[in-house]
């Protein structure tokens, strides 16, 4: 299976480098999208070596082909998995924004292709209702959440808003296929 896998910017991107590394042992394809800030969490490099891809950070990476490369993942990939979304993310999932390449991605994809979102937040943004309109919004279009979990946060906080666990975020990625 060819599966992008979106990391947002969350103290959570450092798990994508595990649920990367997972699938591909798995004998999937993965190919990496990382949010700028997801860059201030985790390594391009350490994903790229993981993967055994390049790994697209912004549209400026896409200038080694002709071909846009978020049109060309999106039209490849048999599912997008977005783990972690941030609340900027499902907003601008939710409002057809596409201001990098992992919101072009999204957007460029066939409405056939599975969205997989594996959210990771703060509690009370999390519960937010700007956040709580957004998801309700990406359901609608079709998007598969995978919850967050409860516990202590990175923010000291306690209570929903976890990435959910690496066994998680795979398993129903490799029951979707």
């Amino acid at each position: 299976m060819n599966i992008v896998l979106g990391i947002g910017g969350s103290i959570a991107a450092y798990r994508a480098a595990d649920i990367a590394s997972q699938l591909v042992k798995l004998g999937h394809e993965v190919h990496a999208v990382m949010t700028r800030a997801a860059t201030e969490f985790i390594a391009p490099l350490t994903l790229q070596t993981l993967t055994r891809h390049p790994v697209i950070v912004t549209l400026e990476d896409e200038k080694q082909s002709w071909k846009p490369g978020h049109i060309e993942l999106a039209a490849r990939a048999d599912v997008l998995l977005v783990a972690p979304a941030t609340a900027n993310l499902l907003a601008e999932f939710a409002h057809g924004l596409a201001s990098d390449p992992l919101t072009s991605v999204y957007l460029a994809l066939p409405r056939s292709t599975p969205v997989f979102i594996a959210p990771a937040m703060n509690v009370k943004m999390w519960q937010h209702p700007a956040t709580l309109r957004n998801i309700a919004c990406l359901k609608e279009d079709g998007c598969r959440f995978i919850d967050p979990e409860e516990g202590a946060l990175a923010c000291g906080d306690e209570g929903i808003g976890r990435l959910a666990s690496v066994e998680t975020i795979v398993g129903r990625i490799t029951s979707a296929g």
